[in-house]
């Protein structure tokens, strides 16, 4: 079933000209001049129900531009939105009921008051049940251990508390699309791995739709299985996390446990990257020479007592793809 069904949709912003303001530049007083800029452009894709999204891209790129047309926040200057089979901008009210959003730098929870206050004023606003409510913030307040803090008011909350508060006060209402943006933004380690596994649990056991924008990596990696990239506003990928490694990882790293000491390789293709007492871990150009080539070598010439094989950073893959893009564009 698909969630959100974007068709050809594009935002433009005017931008009003500056002028020196002189005799004969009055006529731009009154009759001033525009460039415009398109934020998003011509941008289209489908989601099915329960995928996990990385919406990803530059500072600029339009993410939250898309993001906001999506929740009914924009109307786009062009193009056709559907999600969950409504128009965001038309149906807003309607749609609110739909989704759930979580902006990482703003907050909807009253700052003076507990967050279990809000909690309740939320159950209000969507209708939800003194037993129902009840209910499903207990199952929420129990995955992300905020049991003992939603009586404490929220600005004594640290960050990584706040953040987990925020996140149980957007699901309360059992949203069937989640809309993300920055959601683990300045907080410790514990709290990102509690949310990444709570949003898992989401799209596996309710079959939450999630779209994410994050510059962690750790989030896309850990939660999500599809990703679409934009660049000046428009879609350069939309594809897989298990295909675009497939389709961008030119080289392979070994770790390589031996009792040899390694300084040199003659091995065309192969480098060494790092050397930790007698951990060395090499990079393969897959273009050169295969891994299973380089695995048989290495075999043959050392005594192994342990070797694996990684995939380079998802970081350097998706820099790798805005590389190609800006070399394109040079031509």
């Amino acid at each position: 079933m698909t969630m959100i069904q974007a068709t050809n949709l594009c935002k433009e912003f005017r931008i009003k000209k500056s002028a020196d303001v002189s005799l004969k530049n009055v006529k731009s007083l009154f009759f001033p001049e525009y460039t415009i800029f398109y934020a998003v452009k011509n941008l289209s894709f489908s989601i099915q129900r329960g995928e996990k999204v990385a919406f990803l891209g530059a500072n600029g790129a339009g993410k939250s531009t898309a993001i906001k047309m999506l929740t009914g926040i924009l109307y786009p200057t062009s193009g056709d939105i559907l999600v969950n089979g409504l128009i965001p901008w038309k149906e807003r009210s309607k749609l609110s009921y739909n989704i759930g959003i979580v902006f990482g730098q703003r907050s909807q929870l009253w700052a003076y008051l507990p967050a279990k206050d809000t909690y309740q004023l939320i159950s209000k606003i969507y209708g939800l049940s003194e037993s129902r409510y009840k209910q499903r913030l207990e199952e929420i307040a129990e995955v992300l251990k905020i049991t003992n803090i939603i009586e404490i008011p929220v600005n004594q909350l640290s960050l990584g508390q706040r953040m987990r508060c925020e996140i149980a006060a957007t699901l309360l209402h059992r949203p069937d699309i989640l809309f993300l943006d920055e959601p683990t933004i300045g907080i410790d380690i514990n709290t990102k791995m509690a949310i990444r596994n709570y949003l898992n649990i989401l799209s596996e056991q309710e079959g939450t739709t999630i779209l994410l924008t994050s510059h962690d990596i750790a989030d896309i990696e850990q939660v999500c299985n599809k990703v679409i990239i934009l660049n000046e506003g428009k879609k350069i990928i939309d594809q897989s996390l298990d295909s675009i490694k497939e389709h961008y990882i030119k080289v392979k790293r070994i770790i390589l446990k031996t009792q040899d000491e390694i300084k040199t390789l003659e091995i065309t293709g192969v480098k060494i990257v790092d050397t930790l007492s007698t951990t060395v871990t090499l990079e393969v150009d897959n273009q050169t020479i295969s891994t299973q080539k380089v695995i048989g070598i290495l075999l043959s010439r050392y005594s192994v007592s342990d070797i694996s094989i990684v995939d380079p950073p998802l970081e350097e893959i998706i820099q790798n793809i805005f590389n190609r893009q800006d070399s394109r564009h040079a031509f």
